[in-house]
Order: C-alpha cells, then sequence, then structure tokens
C-alpha cells in the first residue's frame, strides 16, 4: 500500500481520482458486489490513476468488507485508496462520531469528507445553523488529519450554493483549508452548469481563499467532461471522474476522454508512460464488470470512435489519415475502422480491403464491381458496417472470381412443434455437401435457429473439429423499414467467437429462419478460414 505522502509517480501537482466503485456504483442497472469492486479497482491502478474512492464504510456492510479486503488482497502500484464519509454529526464530537471512526478504521490513507457548502441545504437538509456546519467540517477535517490521514473535502451543490450565498459557500472552503483540507472539491451535484459559468467560479474561488480546488461534475447537461476541463483551465488541480461516465441520473464526467484529453490536447502528464495505451481496454474489461455493452460511440475508447464510413473521409484518409482524425487511435489503444455501406467510394473499399488484408492491388474494375456488389445488396437489405466477416467472404469471392466454401447447402428445415403441455419442442435437419461427401444431421435445439445451428455442428464437426471451439454469441432480429407486417424482409445478424476474437456475419431474407440460415453459413465459413482450412467447395 503506498502512503498517503504523495501519488506513486512521484507527482502530487495533479490528481486524476476516480469515483466509480462509490459515486459510478450509483448508476441505476449497475450493482457491484465486493468481487466485483476489487476486480475493477485493479483495473483503475494499472490504468494508473492516482485515487480510487472505494466506497462509504461503516454505511454498509459490502463497502467496510471491500476496505478490508482491498487492503489484504491488492498491492497498488500508483493508487491510493480513498475512504468516502460525512462530517461529523451536528452536536457531536468528532472523535465521539462513530462513522467518523469508521473512516479511520477503513486503513484508507486518504478520506473525502461530503459537506453542505449550500446554505439552503444546510438549514433544510442538516437542519442545523450554517456556523455549526462550519465547524463540523473544521471539527472533522482537523480530528482526520491527527490521525494521519491526509484530508480531501467535497463541497456539495457548490456552484448551486455559490449561486444563491457567495459568500458562505466560500466560507466553506476557507474553513476546510485552514483546518487542514489537501483539496477542496468544488461539485456540481446537480449538473445543471454550463463551461463558462464553472470556470469564472472556480477562477474567482481560487483568487479569493488561496486553497488548491478540485472539481467533481455530474453529466446532466451533457457538459461534465468540458465542465471538468473548464475547471482545469481556471486552476483546478484535481478531478473527480467515473469509468465509462458510470454515475447517478445521467453519470459523472468521464474518465478516460477526461484523461486523454489532459495528455494529448493539454500536453499534462497525468498517468503512467505507456498506461494511455490501455485506455481501450480497460474501458471496455470495466464495461464487462459491471455487465454493461459498452458504448460503441463512446470518444476514444468506442469501437466506432476511429470509424469512417464516407467516400469522401476515406479518400482524405487514403491520402492522410490525419485529415479526418483528431489523434491517432494507437495512442489510446483503439483502432481505425472503415465501414463499408451504399456510401462507399472505392478508396473505403481499397482502405477496407488493406485492413482485412486483402491487396486490391489499385485494379480500379476489381474495386468499382465491388463497390456495385455493395450496394446492389444494401439495397436489398443487407449491411456491412456491423458485418465485417460477410463483407471479407464477398471481398474474397470477387477477388477469386468465384464464391468457395467449405461446404454446400442441399437443403434444410425448421419444425416448431407445440405440444399440449405448452411447451414446444424445436427440430432441425440440414443436407449438406462437403469434401464430396453428402451428409444428413438433425438435432434439437432452443427455438429453430439454435436448432439449425446444432445440426450443422453436428453433421460438419467430424470434418471440420475447428468448429467445436466456436459459439454463437449474439444474435439480433431487424424488421427492415418500409415492408409490412409478417410479410417484411428480415435481416439477421449473428456474432460468433471461437476464444480468439469475435466476427459477425448479416442474412437477409423474407423469413426470419432464412435470413438466420445465411448468417449461419457466413459464420462458420468464415470461422473454418480463420482457422487456416482451406475451401473446399466451388459455389
Amino acid at each position: 500500500m503506498t502512503d498517503a505522502s504523495g501519488p506513486a509517480q512521484g507527482d502530487d501537482s495533479f490528481h486524476v481520482f476516480d469515483t466509480t466503485l462509490r459515486d459510478g456504483a450509483q448508476r441505476e442497472g449497475i450493482n457491484l458486489t465486493v468481487a466485483d469492486k476489487l476486480k475493477i479497482a485493479r483495473y483503475l491502478d494499472d490504468f494508473g490513476v492516482g485515487f480510487i474512492e472505494g466506497g462509504w464504510p461503516g454505511a454498509n456492510p459490502r463497502d467496510t468488507e471491500f476496505f478490508q479486503r482491498a487492503r489484504a488482497e491488492i498491492d497498488f502500484r500508483h493508487a491510493r485508496l480513498v475512504a468516502f464519509g460525512a462530517t461529523r454529526k451536528a452536536g457531536v464530537r468528532a472523535e465521539d462520531d462513530p462513522q467518523v471512526q469508521a473512516l479511520l478504521d477503513s486503513g484508507a490513507p486518504v478520506v473525502t469528507l461530503v459537506a453542505k457548502s449550500h446554505d439552503r441545504h444546510v438549514e433544510l437538509a442538516l437542519r442545523t445553523s450554517l456556523d455549526e456546519n462550519l465547524a463540523m467540517i473544521r471539527d472533522t477535517v482537523a480530528h482526520l488529519r491527527a490521525e494521519g490521514r491526509r484530508v480531501f473535502l467535497d463541497c456539495e451543490h457548490f456552484f448551486d450554493g455559490y449561486r444563491a450565498n457567495p459568500g458562505y459557500a466560500k466560507q466553506v472552503v476557507r474553513t476546510a483549508h485552514e483546518a487542514g483540507a489537501d483539496v477542496i472539491v468544488l461539485c456540481d451535484t446537480n449538473g445543471g452548469m454550463l463551461p463558462a459559468q464553472i470556470q469564472a467560479v472556480v477562477a474567482t474561488v481560487l483568487a479569493d481563499t488561496g486553497a488548491r480546488l478540485g472539481i467533481h461534475a455530474q453529466d446532466d447537461t451533457g457538459c461534465a467532461v468540458a465542465n471538468t476541463l473548464a475547471a482545469v483551465d481556471a486552476g483546478a488541480t484535481h478531478v473527480q471522474c467515473t469509468a465509462n461516465g458510470y454515475g447517478e441520473r445521467v453519470g459523472n464526467a468521464n474518465l478516460f476522454p477526461v484523461t486523454a484529453a489532459l495528455e494529448l490536447k493539454y500536453g499534462r502528464r497525468v498517468l503512467p508512460p505507456g498506461a494511455l495505451a490501455e485506455m481501450t481496454r480497460i474501458s471496455h474489461a470495466i464495461a464487462e464488470v459491471v455487465n454493461l455493452t459498452p458504448s460503441t460511440h463512446q470518444p476514444y475508447v468506442g469501437v466506432s470512435a476511429f470509424a469512417h464510413k464516407a467516400g469522401l473521409h476515406a479518400s482524405a484518409i487514403k491520402v492522410d489519415p490525419d485529415l479526418y482524425q483528431h489523434i491517432d487511435p494507437e495512442l489510446v489503444g483503439n483502432t481505425m475502422r472503415m465501414l463499408v455501406s451504399d456510401m462507399a467510394g472505392r478508396a473505403s473499399i481499397e482502405l477496407k480491403g488493406k485492413e482485412l488484408g486483402i491487396d486490391l492491388g489499385g485494379d480500379r474494375d476489381l474495386i468499382a464491381r465491388v463497390v456495385d456488389r455493395v450496394k446492389e445488396r444494401e439495397l436489398a437489405g443487407y449491411t456491412y458496417e456491423a458485418a465485417d466477416a460477410s463483407f471479407e467472404l464477398l471481398l474474397r469471392a470477387e477477388v477469386d472470381g468465384r464464391a468457395r466454401r467449405h461446404f454446400r447447402t442441399e437443403s434444410w428445415r425448421a419444425i416448431v412443434e407445440d405440444r399440449p403441455d405448452g411447451t414446444h419442442a424445436n427440430e432441425a435437419t440440414v443436407k449438406l455437401w462437403a469434401k464430396g461427401e453428402r451428409i444428413v444431421a438433425t438435432a434439437e435445439g432452443n427455438g429453430p435457429v439454435n436448432a439449425l445451428d446444432r445440426a450443422l455442428r453436428v453433421g460438419l464437426e467430424r470434418i471440420y473439429p475447428q468448429l467445436a471451439g466456436m459459439e454463437l454469441v449474439d444474435y439480433k432480429v431487424r424488421i427492415l423499414e418500409g415492408r409490412h407486417g409478417t410479410g417484411s424482409t428480415t435481416r439477421v445478424l449473428v456474432t460468433t467467437e471461437d476464444g480468439e476474437g469475435e466476427w459477425s456475419t448479416v442474412g437477409v431474407a423474407d423469413n426470419v429462419i432464412a435470413a438466420s440460415w445465411q448468417a449461419l453459413e457466413d459464420a462458420y465459413t468464415y470461422g473454418l478460414l480463420r482457422a487456416g482450412v482451406e475451401p473446399a467447395e466451388e459455389l
């Protein structure tokens, strides 16, 4: 465990403070176990944040256990563990307040106290006097400092309180600073401020109090990251964020865009060397722990953050990627992607081929055929933006002048039986040709598509044992717009993985089972190509 004297990096001039485990966990849909919190703490320490706020010890058994286990099980390399709690209760000495003692018992070297800085909250929520609130801050900070703890103070509702009574809000800051708090954090608790307002208030409070200031921004106006950076512009040297912007209501300032901006736009080193390149991996890993799908359009780390669709963009990127990208995606561990759609031009196809490892050799006729083929297929309902594997099969067929597969379908059928007891039986039969052999296979499944998937495997795994390592992990169905009811055209996207990666394929037909079969055929054909198995059947 690192001590309270300074960050593990040895530079205490600027703090990146993460509160995913406390404030982020208040997001609707997130319910972290102690094991989850320990995993996330390790990821955050790997990323190199300076402080990890673990929760409120004494407020619930889970957070109390987390601090006990974190001290014993995690050897923090970069971060210091922070316990969160409130100032002493009105009329109670700090040394006699059980919740203040719980902060000390947590063993955390740093404590963040939350205090009221809005006069109406003091009088209506705490039901005490303005002077007593200041005494509660002064006494609790001094007591924790005397016990050897570093103290940060979160001024709850600071910006609203400053607007209502700036004199009192600044008095809260001065009181905490004079009592020994290292940082006084100005909180936009309701998330209603805008960047210009944040910058003006932070600059004024800094000039009037001389205290070291931090910023804690909620995202209710969609400005939390901008507000955080505006506070830095005004002199704040401590930023509080959460991974992926998790938090109550619409969330908090997102740790990843904030740190990327500080490092890449401001030129301020706030992470250990090499840590920024781990950002995309860390973001997605934490999303997996909290069981939320990573946002595909999140800045810097989303899979679409450096995805290009327009043909005009592709033409420019072919000359110089920086023409349509604000940074090199590798700096944050991400990659550039070319999306293929009916908007694609020659440059898009050529760049996409290069991305897939297929050299089109500048063959203008070939590229034109691929462009026309993509536009024709998308007009029929296919989409290749989210189905790279299907596009690669299409591209290889055009390059080779013929489609080649590992198996050929003679026929298939799926039967759903409605039984008297209310259950359903799903059975599928497939007839295939592979390596000159006719194969007939039947299987049952949890639904007709699952039955087809199993029948396909039953029939082919003897010839292609590599299929045993592949698994369908996602299945999406969309009824295409402009069609009518049950007679509509259906598009199916299937995602498959083999333990080393995943790929997506698409099928389109006038019924969901036929569309699913197309996507399955592409999925396993592509998977066998990934496994190094050469195609055998010409179609």
